[in-house]
């Protein structure tokens, strides 16, 4: 038996626990190890935002104020709504100056939600103030992300990590000592999810090497993704392994989230879209359902990769149980599945399981717009609990689904909206631009589509991404089937996945994303729904500049 400590470092959602320290737990606890977690995400963000701290750097009146916001952003004290709402109570920083007009986005009696989005918008000019005053790696959803983003080259986070502890820093490595002390662990694992998370891993096992004797492993999605073709040995100096494609059989446990304090996560609202309040609102429970994509077949998807391409499947009951232990453990009823897309037939026989045993329930998650989701299937999955979805209409073009081998057509997608929405499940869309061979008609064409979605109200939130070509999806492995061209193939020292690849638009790509995003925030807002979509592209189509390739992020992670 082994004492081993899991740590999730700076910085993952604010509002719920993420998944995979809870889900190791589960497993190496079945194994016979002794376990602790420590989501140092939260913890540290309760310590720089709390009373002490923000009076050391000069925030009085702020100081007088956060213990009574964070209480109420806890949902432990809903009384203090009404002064939020009335703006009364809480100065009001540069964030407050682009603020809309609340009673059109939340009526007159939408109390609780509009002093959310003021109080998050309270926090959030603090943390600004953090940022630009104090310590220039923290924000409330990433930390030091710009060293991470674009990090072919180890340069830069090394550099970083040779300087001494921020004081944001400092407060992370106080607490991580604390657990350490305490625990007594004879090992450590440090899961990094995210690029937001990538400087604190290291930073915390700089210091877990020079104060213990407890090797320390580095894992999670971040590295399984970036970190396949790694020749940069250097970050060992920071852990003594780095885990890729460990563990495939985690997601067959039950995740286990005791031991976090459950009781300090934050709702923030920093948005009015209804789906990215989902994200960041409610502590929902992250389950996975299903292991892998059982499609994984989409050109633009890490298909290659054993968290998309190895796809397996427990039983439905099996499912509900670890849903009931989970709800026994946090003492909530809500359920985000993060699976990449989950399967229709098992979340038919998850919904008539839940309903069989009479459980009351809200859950969502990413799905497949397709012909599965009939009006029957859709009603039983609103009888049983779903509130939510999202899923990639990505191109809405016909020829391109086909050429990515999405396995849909936007007849099919539209129909799943549809019987979707008539159920009183929300729904919202993931849009691509930019893929190969994409003419600037097929991109007017797309946007028409989603204008039609809106107006016929058969979609309620849309995001539009650049596509992005990585190395594991096939589009990345055969670029010429697509009828792209990669301009690198030799390998990055640090970090591989996205790779830059030679476009042959003969629009202004960049042009394009910009009037997409226009366009749609109307749509979400109820407005140029009797606009021709060709209205939003004023600006005339002209070459790009083919020997100079842009960078763009597509993940929607």
């Amino acid at each position: 038996m082994k004492r081993i400590l899991l740590v999730t470092p700076p910085l993952t959602q604010l509002n719920t626990p993420y998944p995979a320290t809870a889900y190791m737990k589960g497993r190496l606890d079945a194994l016979g190890h002794l376990t602790a977690q420590v989501d140092l995400s939260i913890e540290t963000v309760d310590r720089v935002l709390s009373a002490d701290f923000l009076s050391s750097i000069g925030l009085e009146r702020e100081a007088r104020l956060i213990e009574p916001v964070k209480r109420f952003l806890r949902g432990q004290d809903d009384t203090l709504g009404p002064r939020i709402a009335n703006r009364s109570l809480l100065p009001e920083g540069p964030r407050f100056q682009a603020l809309g007009d609340l009673e059109w986005s939340f009526g007159v009696s939408g109390t609780v939600d509009k002093a959310q989005h003021l109080a998050t918008l309270f926090v959030e000019d603090i943390a600004d103030y953090i940022r630009e005053q104090v310590d220039c790696h923290f924000d409330l959803v990433r930390y030091a992300e710009y060293l991470s983003n674009d990090a072919p080259t180890f340069d830069p986070l090394y550099a970083e990590l040779q300087q001494k502890p921020s004081v944001v820093d400092r407060i992370m490595l106080q607490l991580l000592e604390k657990y350490v002390s305490d625990f007594h662990p004879d090992s450590v694992c440090l899961t990094v999810p995210f690029p937001g998370c990538l400087y604190g891993a290291p930073r915390c096992g700089q210091r877990l090497q020079a104060n213990t004797t407890a090797p320390v492993e580095i894992g999670g999605g971040f590295p399984n993704t970036e970190w396949r073709q790694l020749s940069d040995d250097r970050i060992y100096e920071f852990c003594d392994e780095i885990a890729i494609d460990g563990n495939k059989d985690a997601d067959q446990y039950c995740p286990d989230f005791s031991g976090l304090p459950l009781d300090k996560y934050l709702s923030l609202a920093e948005m009015t879209n209804p789906m990215h309040r989902l994200w960041s609102q409610g502590r929902w429970n992250k389950m996975v359902m299903a292991h892998g994509c059982y499609w994984h077949r989409c050109a633009f998807c890490d298909t290659s990769l054993d968290y998309i391409g190895n796809y397996h499947a427990p039983q439905a009951s099996t499912v509900v149980d670890r849903m009931e232990r989970v709800m026994e453990q946090t003492g909530r009823t809500g359920f985000h599945f993060v699976d990449e897309a989950l399967p229709p037939k098992l979340l038919k026989e998850v919904a008539e399981e839940i309903l069989r045993r009479r459980l009351t329930v809200s859950f969502w998650g990413n799905i497949r717009f397709e012909k599965a989701y009939t009006a029957e299937l859709c009603q039983l999955l609103a009888r049983a609990g779903m509130v939510a979805v999202s899923g990639g209409l990505e191109v809405a073009s016909d020829r391109l689904l086909k050429l990515m081998d999405k396995g849909v057509t936007i007849s099919q997608a539209l129909d799943a909206c549809r019987h979707l929405c008539d159920a009183g499940v929300m729904v919202h869309t993931y849009l691509m631009y930019g893929f190969p061979t994409e003419t600037l008609q097929e991109t007017i064409d797309a946007l028409d589509t989603v204008r039609r979605m809106f107006d016929e109200g058969i979609v309620q939130s849309a995001f539009w991404h650049r596509y992005a070509m990585t190395c594991h999806s096939p589009s990345g492995l055969q670029p010429e089937k697509y009828g792209a061209r990669r301009v690198t193939l030799k390998p990055s020292p640090f970090c591989n996945n996205e790779v830059d690849w030679e476009p042959q638009f003969d629009y202004d790509i960049e042009a394009v994303g910009t009037a997409l995003r226009l366009a749609t925030y109307n749509y979400m807002n109820g407005l140029g729904l009797d606009r021709p979509a060709s209205s939003w592209f004023p600006f005339i189509a002209r070459p790009k500049n083919k020997s100079k390739q842009q960078k763009h992020h597509g993940n929607r992670k």
